[in-house]
């Protein structure tokens, strides 16, 4: 049976997929709505820690699904509960250094410790999960069915030893920024084309789906979303994986270009980037009697500032 620590919208999918596949599963989520809609659908759920560990048969076999800042306060409260035998299974985004001192922490203490990347998003659920595995390969061997459940076939990998799992997801999303940053480059430029060669952007990136070489899953869901209502914020925000990418780059002297330029176009949509645009419109008035703009929008004439 697997005890799984986090029922939000990836962990209550992958715990519909183990039971669509006649696994055993036991969830816990330290906030009651998440257990009660675990419920509802079905799912076994413990009302405490504590519980979900007596509830396990010996040895535990545990798969945390939480954010990468709960897993070492989760892993504290664990602690003495754990004993020599059990695995826990870090499923979250946590850097892989983390990962490999969590391990070695819990090893020493006969607990075994897999970090595992996974990707999906809300379509995990019906399409399967992207799973890259690092850490023993006998603690792999142990967890399998579970692995093979969750990943369509040929979608799960023991990418190597203690960290590697969480260092191909870094990788991972890395690659997913610049992705992500490319499409929404290019599909702003046929925009920009619209009037003048009476260009259908939408229908473009329709067609670009079938056949073409960037076709592919973040093209398809950028076609679903120009279909709707694009009024949004322009605020891009950023999660821990890119930042580290960049860091791991600069560590291992490996040029990452167009993840770095993605980051930085997400920073600039959060604001980051408005006191260095606002210095370079000031400086251009400064030595060219260039005009600025108030946040507002409108010109600002030299005799205003």
């Amino acid at each position: 049976m697997m005890g799984l620590v986090g029922l939000g919208r990836m962990g209550l999918g992958m715990a519909k997929r183990w039971r669509e596949a006649g696994l055993e599963v036991l969830g816990y989520d330290q906030d009651p709505g998440a257990r009660a809609r675990a419920e509802a659908l079905g799912l076994r759920t413990a009302e405490a820690l504590e519980a979900l560990m007596e509830a396990l048969p010996t040895p535990r076999t545990l798969w945390l699904m939480v954010p990468a800042g709960a897993v070492d306060p989760l892993l504290e409260a664990l602690l003495p509960h754990l004993a020599p035998g059990d695995l826990v299974v870090d499923g979250g985004n946590s850097f892989y250094r983390e990962s490999q001192r969590r391990g070695q922490l819990l090893g020493a203490r006969g607990v075994g410790f897999l970090d595992v990347g996974v990707s999906g998003g809300l379509f995990g659920e019906r399409e399967g999960y992207g799973i890259m595995v690092g850490g023993e390969a006998a603690l792999v061997a142990r967890i399998q069915p579970y692995l093979e459940a969750l990943a369509p076939a040929g979608g799960w990998v023991h990418a190597g030893g203690l960290g590697a799992g969480h260092y191909a997801k870094m990788v991972h999303n890395g690659i997913e920024y610049a992705l992500m940053e490319a499409y929404a480059e290019g599909t702003d430029l046929l925009f920009a084309a619209r009037e003048d060669l009476g260009l259908d952007p939408k229908a473009v990136v329709a067609a670009w789906r079938r056949g073409t070489i960037v076709r592919g899953f973040l093209l398809d869901r950028l076609a679903e979303v120009l279909q709707g209502e694009l009024g949004v914020a322009p605020v891009v925000e950023d999660t821990g994986e890119g930042r580290w990418a960049l860091e791991e780059g600069l560590r291992r002297g490996v040029p990452l270009p167009a993840m770095a330029q993605a980051l930085f176009a997400r920073w600039e949509s959060q604001g980051r980037a408005s006191l260095r645009y606002r210095l370079q419109a000031l400086l251009r008035k400064a030595f060219g009697g260039h005009p600025v703009q108030p946040s507002g929008g409108e010109h600002v004439e030299d005799s205003a500032l």
